[in-house]
């Protein structure tokens, strides 16, 4: 089975960009985040005839937005949380059915934070903080088995998940407050996946600003993208892979796309 995630930071704009990939990766299931879409104007259709046929989503115009797309059945979660009661769409989970018992996916998109890593001084920040410490709290009370978690999580949590672990140590992705909070999260019962195939010691990016003209020589990348896995799916972890390239195709998305192969058969 191969899962992608991405944020596409606009669904209907790069649904292009979807369909190329979607052919060159033939992924199962898509996790997509900042799809910036209302449900009804989802385009539904285009993606059904790229071989997704089913579809869970809730997004909002202009905002945020989350979507899993899937070429096998699965069952949307019903009993999620609103996260900080804000209705903000960031969070979808679906079930998959295979051969050895079900398998839940959850999708997230994190709130960025704004610019002030400080909770008085900016309500941004505070929403992210709440918003982890919600998350954290469910978790803790819904052990999860058998579960792949990934999405935008907008935290590069490592030092060598950030270009320079000095120079954005007090920047909004890479502070204490978030690192913090974003690793009691995962010990609710997850394992970092990417890091289980690349060395903590190894850089390692998914997200590159715009504001970098030429974002591969500067190479001032992050790791805000994530996917964790339940220890009883360590053995089905067989390949992860960023794909570095897509940030170079017309009208990128800031953010590339990351895939995880797992030995599943899907029922």
């Amino acid at each position: 089975m191969r899962l992608m995630t991405w944020n596409i930071n606009s669904l209907r704009l790069r649904l292009p960009l979807l369909a190329r990939l979607a052919q060159a990766q033939r992924p199962d299931i898509i996790c997509l985040q900042e799809t910036k879409v209302p449900d009804g104007l989802f385009p539904a259709q285009p993606l059904h005839d790229l071989g997704y046929v089913h579809q869970h989503y809730c997004g909002m115009k202009g905002y945020n937005g989350v979507a899993i797309l899937s070429r096998h059945p699965m069952t949307r979660l019903e009993d999620t949380p609103d996260w900080c009661k804000k209705s903000d769409t960031r969070h979808i989970g679906a079930l998959l059915e295979t051969r050895d018992g079900p398998v839940t996916v959850h999708d997230f998109y994190v709130p960025a934070g704004g610019d002030i890593p400080d909770p008085a001084l900016n309500e941004k920040f505070a929403h992210k903080l709440a918003f982890l410490d919600e998350v954290t709290a469910w978790f803790r009370n819904t052990p999860p088995e058998r579960t792949i978690l990934v999405g935008d999580l907008n935290i590069a949590p490592l030092e060598h998940d950030v270009w320079s672990h000095k120079q954005l140590a007090n920047t909004v992705s890479h502070t204490p407050p978030e690192i913090e909070r974003l690793n009691h999260w995962q010990r609710t019962g997850f394992m970092d996946a990417m890091r289980l195939e690349v060395p903590p010691e190894e850089k390692l990016y998914t997200w590159w600003s715009y504001r970098n003209r030429d974002w591969k020589a500067s190479n001032r990348g992050r790791r805000l993208d994530h996917i964790w896995i339940t220890p009883d799916l360590r053995p089905c972890l067989e390949r992860i892979e960023i794909l570095r390239d897509v940030r170079d195709w017309e009208s990128p998305s800031d953010h590339v796309p990351v895939t995880i192969d797992l030995d599943l058969i899907i029922s």
